[in-house]
């Protein structure tokens, strides 16, 4: 039976209402599959911000760490020098203590007579030579000479040679000087400087370690002494 136009449109619309539906499902579908992906990529996005975040902040607590590390070390290492200096300094202080005594030392003109021959004879006996300029304080040049005769005699007594001393009449040691001698030999190409001063300086890095203990304990964290 043929179709009136009523059934047709009825049909028609029933078709439409169908496939709209269909179109709205899928449009859904669509959407909901769209929300996903859109969240799915959303987290990872986050996630991988998130990571990098984290790293940078964790390369940074590292640099903070680290530069903490550096300046204490800095800090340390600038208060154990300043303690060193200090007890250098307090070292330098005893040797220029046992400067100023030397310097009185030699006003005492018996006690210093001797020591300045024993200065003058150890002099010689490292030159072992046949002709020696002695050059000492211009105040000390009369006690030189007087004293000259006994050093000949204990240097032959010692060397079995003969010495020919002269004093310098035109060069003195220093005014603030100390005391003691220096000897000259092959025209002043050799010299040996047996000052006081030269015999402190000897004695004190053979003393110095010595003097620290004495000052400030053992260093427990010193291998060698010297």
């Amino acid at each position: 039976m043929a179709l009136s136009d009523a059934d047709v449109q009825k049909q028609i619309k029933h078709m439409m209402a169908f496939i709209e539906q269909e179109a709205n499902e899928k449009a859904e579908e669509i959407d909901a599959k769209a929300e996903e992906e859109f969240n799915i990529e959303k987290g990872r996005l986050v996630q991988h911000q998130r990571l990098k975040i984290m790293e940078y902040f964790e390369r940074k607590e590292k640099q903070v760490e680290l530069q903490k590390k550096i300046q204490s070390s800095n800090m340390l290492n600038q208060a154990r020098l300043k303690v060193l200096k200090v007890r250098e300094d307090h070292v330098r202080n005893v040797l220029d203590e046992a400067r100023k005594r030397l310097s009185e030392f030699s006003k005492n003109t018996a006690k210093y007579s001797d020591v300045l021959k024993s200065l003058t004879v150890q002099g010689l006996l490292q030159l072992l030579e046949p002709n020696v300029m002695l050059r000492v304080r211009e105040a000390d040049v009369g006690l030189t000479e007087n004293i000259l005769p006994s050093v000949s005699e204990e240097y032959n007594n010692i060397s079995k040679m003969d010495v020919n001393l002269k004093v310098d009449q035109e060069g003195f040691l220093p005014v603030e000087c100390c005391g003691g001698v220096e000897l000259f030999a092959q025209r002043g190409r050799i010299k040996i400087s047996n000052t006081l001063e030269a015999r402190l300086d000897l004695i004190a890095q053979q003393l110095v370690p010595q003097i620290r203990n004495a000052l400030f304990g053992r260093n427990t964290n010193r291998k060698f002494t010297d």
